[in-house]
């Protein structure tokens, strides 16, 4: 029996921009990001990729940089990950092994701030 691992983001959080689960990274230059869902970043925002060791492309783990917003849960880091290891959502390993794979803002490359100025509590 295959073993189903979830993982979650608060889809509304107290603060933003918030860290998303990633789904899918291409091995292209630059790099595309896909997040499970709509990630609400914005361009210019500075990301870092955590990449546990199960899900392989250890070689992007920890990289950061300016993202290209492309969709609601897309966008591309000028990273080129063409000779990288695949990228992939392990199944079946022991509940205890960390195995999701994050993008977590650090910053933003904006003339004027924009994303950290966000008022994202409810009224």
């Amino acid at each position: 029996m295959a073993v189903t691992y979830v993982c979650y983001a608060e889809p509304r959080p107290v603060f933003g921009p918030a860290m998303r689960i990633i789904s899918a990274i291409t091995k292209t230059n630059p790099v595309i990001v896909t997040t499970t869902f709509a990630n609400g970043y914005i361009t210019g925002t500075i990301v870092r990729l955590d990449i546990p060791p199960a899900c392989g492309m250890q070689q992007i783990n920890q990289m950061t940089g300016a993202i290209l917003v492309t969709s609601p849960t897309t966008f591309a880091i000028n990273i080129d990950a063409s000779s990288f290891d695949s990228f992939l959502i392990p199944v079946g390993l022991p509940p205890w092994v960390p195995v999701c794979a994050q993008v977590v803002p650090i910053g933003e490359v904006n003339e004027e701030l924009r994303a950290a100025v966000q008022n994202i509590l409810p009224s």
